[in-house]
């Protein structure tokens, strides 16, 4: 007789990898109980969240609800950081610094197509310059014209690997910014 054993997530199709179910497991219960401690005490940032990553593996965690919850929690504590600084610096201070960083990503954002970041080198691949100028445009679009966009539109941007690309970490920083922006003004 088989014992049904209960998971928080759906488990990965055979035959595909999942996320490391220990790993996802440990790291919800760090996020748990840093949510549960005093703001600022729990040692876990929204940032931190969305830079978590797990091992692959066989019989792993489905990696789409493992993401979804993931973005959950982010906002959440991206909520939590948002009221406790505003409580400590006011609105003026919290909206005038999320103001400043945004002033920042939109210079990035209005260089020239082919030229907003660093390229690696020719052997090296990075993100492929047209896909990214490609979100770009959305970008510049959500700061100078309202134009709407989600915070998923921008996490969930996939980029096409090319030769002398942008490089990514630049890429990624400033998509985090534009995220924590997104974040500040809900």
């Amino acid at each position: 007789m088989m014992v049904a054993v209960s998971t928080p997530f759906p488990l990965s199709p055979q035959g595909q990898l999942g996320y490391d179910s220990t790993e996802v497991d440990a790291f919800l219960a760090r996020a748990r109980s840093a949510y549960a401690a005093a703001p600022g005490e729990g040692g876990l940032t929204s940032a931190d969240i969305r830079r978590t990553a797990f091992a692959m593996t066989k019989s792993g965690y489905s990696t789409g609800h493992v993401d979804a919850a993931l973005e959950r929690l982010e906002d959440a504590f991206a909520e939590r950081e948002r009221e406790r600084a505003r409580r400590q610096a006011g609105d003026d201070e919290w909206y005038g610094g999320a103001r400043q960083t945004a002033e920042e990503i939109v210079a990035r954002l209005d260089r020239p197509e082919g030229h907003r970041f660093d390229r690696v080198g020719f052997l090296t691949a990075g993100y492929h310059p047209r896909d990214v100028d490609r979100l770009v445009r959305r970008l510049q679009g959500y700061f100078s014209d309202g134009r709407a966009l989600s915070i998923d539109d921008v996490r969930g941007s996939v980029f096409r690997a090319k030769r002398g690309g942008y490089r990514e970490a630049q890429v990624d920083v400033v998509l985090d910014a534009v995220v924590d922006v997104m974040l500040a003004v809900r």
